[in-house]
């Protein structure tokens, strides 16, 4: 038989094997991730008929080359481009991640661990991110608990959707600041329930309240040798809400600021059309009937008229007892305070308790004043009085206690000068953990606050948190989203504004990537030649790469190039089988020789 039909024969075969190669690409052009094979061919051995000579000098002859004869072709090598990188495709799916560099994803089958480029995620039943084609688990660093960073340890699988990660856990509120304009002349500020600001915060466990606080414009301070002209308001907390507008037991003022006074001159009118005075006794002018016996009031409710429930009247068939709230309430009715009682019972008044040569002026609050009038005490003193026959009842008022702070401003320049008229003191604060329960205190920052001229309009605000916006807290976040970054970190960001680290995907990196053994499915898996797998991985910054979400990586085929080689491979073939009918025809005319 000749040589040449077996050369034609393993030609034959050798270019069948590159077109199945060719066939794979051309099939695998839109597979995500794929990477093009190509294939080169070696001669088999040949058939050496004469061995080489070296020149003789002794006879003068030449040396002659080997003879060889070759015996066909082979497959030499199959190689894989997997460092080409494939074109991006758009899905706009999150969890649809791509990869540019030459990094593997790492995932695993649940006995092993596999490398893919295949980027296509989705989150399964368990919370776990996976594949969606084989639902292999992908593989990534968990969040170090303590740091809350990541932990670039064993890779294992990214569970983003526990229940740990599916909220963000509430957090009280402990700082809040108040800005804006506090304008001198805005009515509000000079109105009996002042300029009310509302600071929304929250406890520990997320619930959210509102603290109501009221500035009153004072008279205004004059200069000092050591201070500038101010101009001052009382700051008080008016109460606390819950967010259903009820509200919160146990608040009194005295959570926020101490037993302060207020400048600010005023008049008080006592009622002489409607009531008139009888020694300690209010009576009512229309029927001569007594309303209150502040003597009696001022026994039962002791010092600084404290007992309010006290009985002075005991309930009947046809009418419910009256209390020193009563009779207070209806004291302070007869002076042109019927709703605000305790505004009436702080008011100061200045009275003169020596004599007009030897005047000793001396301030009293009204329920000090309430007090001496019960007392029967000779002295000065005492609630203001008149007789039923009065034509003119009024007094002047020098200011009012309250529990709380004066907020001052330099009367100059409009800036914030301090809390109780100290420049050094820019804070104070709302002392809630007295409350108990998940209540923490608040530390109210009021730098930002300022007096310019804003056409008789205050702008004044409070705000949960510092400048910076940290110790605002937060109410309880449910997950509404998750964000993958260029290194492979995962976020979650949650309704209540926050965000979460959850995790990060790990990629492989290998000396000789061609090395890596395919498994179908976009599987890869490491060999002796490829290098092995730490079991952790690499971040895939370090190398230069990064990932791009929202992106599919399609398959490195160039059909123009696969459809030339299929052009040659064709023509190899058809050469070969043409080699194999030449020599059978060669070998038809050898046995013709005989007839």
């Amino acid at each position: 038989m000749m040589r040449s039909l077996f050369s034609g024969v393993a030609g034959l075969k050798t270019h069948q094997t590159r077109m199945d190669v060719i066939g794979n690409n051309i099939a695998n052009v839109n597979t995500v991730g794929y990477k093009s094979s190509s294939m080169v061919f070696q001669d088999l051995m040949s058939q050496t008929t004469q061995k080489a000579s070296g020149p003789n000098a002794a006879t003068g002859t030449g040396g002659t080359n080997a003879r060889q004869i070759g015996l066909g072709v082979k497959g030499g090598a199959i190689n894989i481009n997997i460092t080409g990188q494939g074109s991006a495709q758009s899905t706009g799916n999150p969890f649809d991640i791509m990869i540019e560099g030459d990094n593997f994803f790492v995932v695993n089958n649940g006995s092993e661990n596999l490398f893919t480029r295949d980027g296509s995620f989705y989150v399964d039943a368990a919370g776990n991110l996976a594949m969606t084609s084989t639902g292999y688990n992908v593989m990534g660093w968990q969040v170090d608990p303590e740091t809350m960073d990541i932990r670039q340890d064993t890779v294992s699988a990214l569970r983003i959707m526990s229940t740990a990660n599916l909220t963000y856990p509430p957090e009280a509120t402990t700082q809040a600041n108040m800005a804006g304009i506090l304008d001198k002349n805005d009515k509000d500020s000079t109105s009996a329930n002042g300029k009310v600001v509302n600071l929304s915060f929250f406890d520990a466990l997320g619930y959210v309240y509102t603290a109501k606080f009221a500035f009153k414009k004072s008279d205004k301070m004059a200069a000092t040798d050591t201070a500038p002209a101010q101009d001052v308001y009382s700051l008080e907390l008016v109460g606390i809400q819950d967010a259903y507008g009820n509200e919160v037991p146990g608040v009194s003022k005295a959570l926020f600021g101490d037993a302060a006074i207020q400048n600010k001159a005023g008049k008080v009118s006592f009622d002489i059309t409607n009531y008139y005075w009888d020694g300690t006794k209010l009576m009512r002018k229309s029927d001569k009937s007594e309303v209150v016996d502040v003597a009696q009031l001022v026994t039962a409710a002791g010092d600084g008229l404290t007992n309010r429930t006290a009985e002075l009247k005991a309930a009947t068939a046809d009418a419910p007892a009256v209390t020193v709230q009563d009779g207070l309430d209806a004291l302070a009715a007869a002076y042109g305070f019927e709703g605000s009682t305790e505004d009436f019972l702080a008011l100061r008044c200045t009275v003169n308790m020596g004599t007009d040569a030897a005047p000793d002026n001396q301030t009293f609050s009204i329920t000090h004043m309430v007090e001496q009038l019960g007392k029967g005490a000779a002295t000065n003193d005492k609630l203001p009085t008149y007789p039923e026959n009065a034509t003119e009842a009024t007094f002047d008022t020098v200011g009012r206690n309250f529990v709380g702070y004066n907020i001052a401003f330099n009367s100059n320049n409009g800036e914030f000068y301090g809390v109780n008229s100290t420049p050094t003191a820019t804070t104070r604060v709302l002392s809630l953990s007295q409350l108990g329960g998940n209540f923490s205190d608040i530390t109210i920052d009021f730098t930002q606050l300022s007096e310019p001229d804003n056409k008789g309009t205050s702008t004044a605000s409070a705000t949960s948190g510092d400048l910076k916006g940290l110790g605002a807290g937060r109410r309880l976040g449910k997950m509404i989203g998750v964000s993958i970054q260029t290194n492979g970190m995962i976020y979650a960001s949650y309704d209540s504004g926050m965000t979460k680290l959850l995790g990060q995907i790990a990629t492989a990196s290998f000396p000789n990537a061609s090395g890596l053994e395919k498994h179908g499915d976009n599987m890869y898996s490491a060999t002796l030649n490829s290098g092995e797998f730490d079991g952790i991985g690499v971040d895939i910054t370090a190398s230069g790469g990064k990932m791009s979400t929202g992106q599919l990586e399609m398959s490195n085929v160039d059909l123009s190039s696969e459809f030339t080689e299929m052009i040659t491979t064709q023509r190899g073939f058809q050469a070969n089988s043409r080699i194999i009918t030449v020599s059978d025809t060669l070998l038809e005319e050898l046995t013709n020789l005989k007839r």
